[in-house]
């Protein structure tokens, strides 16, 4: 393949992919069964995020700076390697 249309093969497989999750629903943490609602019950609906059960985020912050992690290394290695083509 020519050195050439790997950029252009990169862009047009991201723009893809981008334009595939537009149109994956968004989702949303409410409950449409419950009709009535108490002040308290909307107030604290409002400050949450979402309902997961436990108030526990350690494994979120686990599981971001795993992924940041990985993504400075990639960063990294592509700086290293620099301008050398395979």
């Amino acid at each position: 393949m020519s050195v050439a249309r790997r950029p252009l093969l990169t862009a047009t497989a991201a723009g893809t992919l981008l334009f595939a999750l537009w149109f994956v629903p968004s989702a949303n943490a409410t409950d449409e069964q419950r009709v009535t609602t108490t002040q308290a019950e909307r107030e604290a609906a409002e400050t949450r995020l979402a309902e997961t059960g436990s108030p526990d985020t350690t494994p979120y912050l686990i599981g971001g700076t795993g992924f940041l992690v990985v993504g400075a290394g990639f960063v990294t290695l592509a700086m290293r390697r620099g301008g050398r083509v395979h």
